[in-house]
């Protein structure tokens, strides 16, 4: 991933009404709690037919070439690398710092 690693955000409340709040309340939340200093996107919906374009082309094999992804819960990780291309996935329950994740970030550099 090149010199650096961007991390982006996507509040969404399609899981378990988690993220109900508005765009501002969730980012001083996740400031506030959690020390988060990535930025946060705005709130969008993953599901159903309104799912956001990001999201229809990370879960879709179609659009990404790569896998069809099911996303069950908040706290689920894609990484894409700087050419656009899907590079991982994982589910919420994945640490960020798993040698999962920190491997392809390696890998990529």
């Amino acid at each position: 991933m090149g010199d650096h690693l961007t991390i982006l955000g996507f509040p969404c409340n399609d899981f378990g009404a988690q993220e109900q709040g508005s765009q501002d309340d969730i980012s001083s939340f996740c400031s506030e709690n959690y020390g988060i200093t990535f930025q946060m996107m705005e709130k969008i919906t993953i599901k159903g037919e309104g799912a956001h374009p990001v999201y229809i082309w990370l879960k879709s094999k179609s659009k990404n070439g790569v896998a069809d992804h099911s996303v069950k819960w908040n706290f689920h990780k894609f990484l894409v690398d700087e050419a656009g291309s899907l590079i991982g996935s994982f589910k919420s329950g994945v640490d960020p710092m798993d040698n999962q994740i920190l491997s392809l970030v390696k890998d990529e550099k």
